[in-house]
């Protein structure tokens, strides 16, 4: 028996981030943060530091879609099936600045079969900074270990 079918869904998702949290250097080491992970979602929060600038002495915007793609990455990987971007796009909509503290909000659109659709959306307060879609793919394996896995 496979004891993590016994979790609810979100001591299940929550399982998963943190055993992914627990790898995950880039976004420890830009500073994120999980404010919230469930069933195919995630919210994670970093704060734009004088190093994720650029010459206009606005957020560079591969910090800003590194954010969003960690939210995506968290939130299509909640359901212990080890799962890797496909694709993602981004759309920046407002400069994020310095000292500010972006939110990377990730909802599930589509799952079905290896695929899957997220959409992101990336704040300041009430203002939205940018608009991520991120296409996922499963790739095998899971993120926590199972109470048969040592049975033949």
């Amino acid at each position: 028996m496979n004891v993590n079918a016994t979790l609810s869904p979100d001591d299940l998702a929550r399982a998963c981030a943190e055993a992914m949290w627990a790898e995950d250097d880039a976004s420890k080491g830009l500073g994120m943060a999980i404010v919230a992970i469930g069933p195919g979602q995630a919210t994670l929060t970093m704060t734009v530091l004088p190093h994720m600038v650029n010459g206009q002495r606005i957020a560079h915007g591969g910090f800003v879609f590194t954010l969003a793609d960690s939210a995506f990455a968290f939130a299509c990987n909640t359901y212990d099936e080890r799962t890797v971007a496909a694709q993602g796009a981004i759309t920046f909509i407002r400069p994020g600045k310095l000292g500010d503290r972006l939110v990377a909000t990730a909802r599930e659109v589509s799952r079905s079969g290896r695929s899957g659709i997220y959409d992101v959306r990336v704040t300041m307060g009430d203002e939205t900074i940018a608009e991520f879609r991120g296409h996922s793919r499963t790739v095998g394996g899971t993120w926590l270990p199972s109470s048969d896995a040592g049975a033949k």
